[in-house]
């Protein structure tokens, strides 16, 4: 019996029967509509009598047709577009949308289920960086050896031209035609859950890209007109049709491609928070709990009443309380933690520029706090921008937050596209990148990370219109002569061209020479080796007990896993070392070493801990406290 998964979907091609589509579109601001087939004319389209503002039209029709919608605009008078909804593209957004056949592609595993979240090590990627659709599955195999359990990619959705970060999408439903086929897309990851690993996808629910979208000239309800965001008009999530669209686009790529996850992008930008609260709700309902399915935010507010415990209700007992505690459900897994990013990137880089001044002030302190308690800023006043940000995350669990070195903002959102692989000192570095492997947060790596790439991460576009290749150029580049650094205009001029194909192919991350990036690779795989074994599988239930500065850039943390027993991390990303003994740090008696980055135990045993290293230990559980000496586990 062969497995084939679809969503139905109240607008866009839907197929309904062999040889035949429903056609269905939102166009309060026209007064009449046709489908253009190409090769085949128009077809006039009827007003749907039960919802007022849709067209619709059921016709004879093959997938593969290609089509677009002719409007009557009250405003513009007559335009033609692709689909909103359309499911596939014959090349890029300005051209005719194609007819899917949503059933079309036959599951290999379609009894995969997911992995708890738990287990997760996300790997961050651009598609198109690396190879499309294809050539991401050529990776698979690689990335899953070498521990990584969750890609994450970056959008796919329609966006103009064929090289683009993503964040320019404006057909939601249709991946990129630029990454590859909807076949390709689900064949990848099918692949993926061959190989136990699952798959995250970026959408992009704040705002729509500057080209290719025409929404407006059809459907202005679509947006609001009192505000807009940062990248443009504001979309109206208080419109029923609006949320249901976007609603729907989520349910999409869960149930019709199985992804095993979503990462909302800035969801701090969308108008109606309570719209973000009910599509959690709504995904958890339709999804139900045979599925592991994950939601991840990016959000600037450090929202911690999204975040959360997994279950329902479910009930968990605090050791170290003596008591058991009632855990809510939750909306959203887990957030990706900019605190932790920005206050590492300060330590190791020195950096204080931008946003990098609010953790400029005591880092290790603030490092401290991130351990402990998640967020850096839980309602504080921020010095860069002088309001309060945050709420208090001292009492969600560690694996409530996504930490991360490097991802494609934090690069690629510099002028130069800089990794820390060229900024920070490599010893430092790789202390840093076992922490974020080794604490029970959530790891994530930034495509290339594994063999510590050397090349930048460039923010690029291929916009066909120059005009607007122009002005995104030229604002890039006012925006950067706001720094000291930039006040030179020569040193401006040298930003790379977004719109330069030179830019995206500097982009494509390549291992460096041996010695150097096979030991990267081996520490990777080590590291994540000791997470698989020793830290993912007490995870639920784990809580943190303690971190503490115990230098300019050096920090202590104890972790209570669930089984019992501690995970105690020292880190010291300083050029000096400490004064500090074994003693001073940990419970020794009966605690194994999960990872030593070079002679720590014994510089400690001599009453210093080493510059630029770190030593992650696990502390037996107090009621099979020995007095072994420390070792290695078993």
């Amino acid at each position: 019996m062969t497995a084939r998964f679809s969503l139905p979907l109240p607008f866009g091609a839907q197929v309904t029967a062999p040889g035949q589509v429903r056609f269905r579109i939102w166009a309060p601001g026209a007064d009449a509509a046709a489908v253009e087939i190409t090769g085949g004319g128009r077809l006039p389209m009827s007003p749907d009598s039960a919802a007022p503002g849709w067209y619709v039209l059921d016709t004879a029709c093959e997938p593969g047709t290609l089509y677009r919608y002719v409007l009557h605009s009250k405003v513009e008078g007559e335009v033609t577009v692709p689909d909103p909804a359309s499911r596939g593209q014959a090349g890029d957004v300005f051209d005719p949308s194609v007819v899917v056949d949503a059933h079309a592609y036959q599951w290999q595993y379609p009894h995969w289920q997911g992995r708890p979240w738990e287990e997760t090590v996300l790997y961050e990627l651009h598609p198109g960086a690396m190879g499309g659709f294809a050539g991401i599955q050529q990776r698979l195999a690689e990335l899953a050896e070498l521990g990584i359990t969750a890609i994450e990619l970056m959008p796919v959705a329609e966006f103009p031209g064929a090289h683009n970060w993503g964040y320019d999408g404006v057909l939601p439903f249709a991946p990129d035609a630029s990454y590859g086929t909807p076949e390709q897309l689900k064949a990848l990851i099918d692949t993926a859950h061959g190989l136990g690993m699952m798959v995250f996808l970026d959408v992009v629910y704040n705002h729509f890209g500057p080209a290719g979208n025409y929404l407006n000239s059809y459907a202005p309800e679509f947006f609001r007109h009192d505000s807009n965001t940062l990248w443009g008009a504001t979309i109206d999530f208080r419109r029923p049709e609006v949320a249901d669209f976007f609603t729907l686009n989520a349910l999409y790529w869960l149930q019709e491609y199985r992804f095993d996850g979503l990462r909302l992008d800035a969801v701090h930008a969308i108008c109606e928070p309570d719209w973000l609260v009910s599509l959690g709700h709504r995904i958890r309902q339709e999804i139900g709990t045979e599925r592991h399915v994950h939601l991840v935010l990016e959000h600037d507010g450090n929202a911690a009443h999204l975040l959360g415990y997994g279950g329902q209700g479910e009930q968990v007992a605090d050791p170290d309380q003596g008591e058991v505690r009632t855990r809510t459900s939750h909306v959203y897994d887990a957030q990706w933690n900019d605190d932790a990013h920005h206050v590492l990137h300060v330590l190791l880089t020195g950096e204080d520029g931008g946003y990098y001044s609010a953790y400029a002030e005591q880092p290790a302190e603030k490092l401290a706090r991130c351990l402990q308690q998640g967020f850096v800023y839980q309602g504080e006043v921020s010095p860069y921008s002088g309001e309060p940000r945050g709420e208090p995350s001292a009492e969600l669990p560690p694996t409530a937050f996504v930490n991360f070195l490097q991802n494609h903002d934090q690069i690629g959102n510099r002028a130069f596209g800089e990794r820390l692989t060229v900024l920070a000192h490599p010893l430092a570095l790789h202390a840093a990148q076992a922490l974020i492997l080794l604490a029970p947060q959530l790891p994530m790596l930034f495509m290339g990370e594994e063999f510590c790439a050397v090349q930048p991460f460039l923010y690029f576009t291929s916009h066909q219109d120059e005009a607007l290749a122009t002005a995104v150029r030229e604002g890039r580049r006012r925006e950067f002569s706001r720094f000291p650094q930039f006040a030179d205009p020569q040193l401006l001029e040298q930003i790379p061209d977004p719109n330069s194909f030179a830019t995206f192919v500097s982009s494509i991350p390549e291992p460096g020479p041996a010695p150097g990036s096979a030991a990267c690779l081996r520490r990777v795989a080590e590291l994540l080796h000791i997470r698989k074994l020793h830290i993912a599988p007490y995870l639920r239930g784990a809580r943190a007990l303690e971190a503490r500065a115990i230098g300019p850039k050096a920090v202590q943390a104890r972790w209570r896993l669930s089984n019992g027993s501690v995970l105690n991390i020292t880190v010291n990303l300083d050029e000096q070392p400490l004064q500090e003994s074994l003693e001073q740090l940990a419970h020794p008696a009966g605690a194994d070493v999960l990872f030593d980055s070079g002679a720590v135990l014994e510089t400690l045993a001599e009453g210093t801990f080493p510059p630029h290293a770190i030593l992650a230990l696990r502390e037996p559980a107090a009621d099979t406290m020995s007095t072994q000496p420390i070792g290695r586990p078993t």
